[in-house]
């Protein structure tokens, strides 16, 4: 029988392969991932300057988006909120002008469905310039 201590070695953990793994695989997955813009619509901000901005000859179309989720073209409600319905009524409002100025103006509690459906029909009749309507948050009161 032996009564002897066993002599063991210290575990060891080898992390340069670990890292050398680790470097190899951030190097594919950098070299492997793409970097595409993903196509959006543009949309022109209005901008508040102390000239005041050109007159435009064209007529101004104000589409507006209730809290309900309806649309209304230049305040005229219309009788649904399908899409169809809403191009119809841009549509015979601007004709064939597509360079109309579009003011877009969204009840703050609409549904965000609501306006991106908005601008998406807006975008494919081919309108290219749209204003988003927006209201300035009263100054806070000072405090005493």
């Amino acid at each position: 029988m032996n009564l002897r201590p066993r002599r063991r070695d210290d575990p060891e953990i080898n992390l340069i392969s670990l890292i050398d793994v680790l470097l190899v695989l951030v190097i594919f997955f950098m070299l492997s991932s793409t970097f595409v813009n993903e196509g959006r619509m543009r949309v022109r901000l209005p901008a508040a300057g102390e000239q005041p901005s050109p007159v435009r000859t064209t007529e101004r179309i104000t589409v507006t988006v209730t809290q309900q989720g309806g649309f209304r073209v230049n305040e005229r409600e219309l009788i649904n909120s399908a899409r169809e319905t809403l191009q119809a009524a841009v549509q015979s409002v601007a004709g064939n002008e597509r360079n109309a100025r579009i003011v877009l103006r969204a009840d703050a509690r609409a549904q965000y469905q609501s306006v991106v459906t908005a601008m998406d029909v807006l975008g494919r009749m081919g309108f290219s310039q749209i204003d988003v309507a927006t209201v300035d948050q009263p100054a806070p009161a000072p405090a005493p």
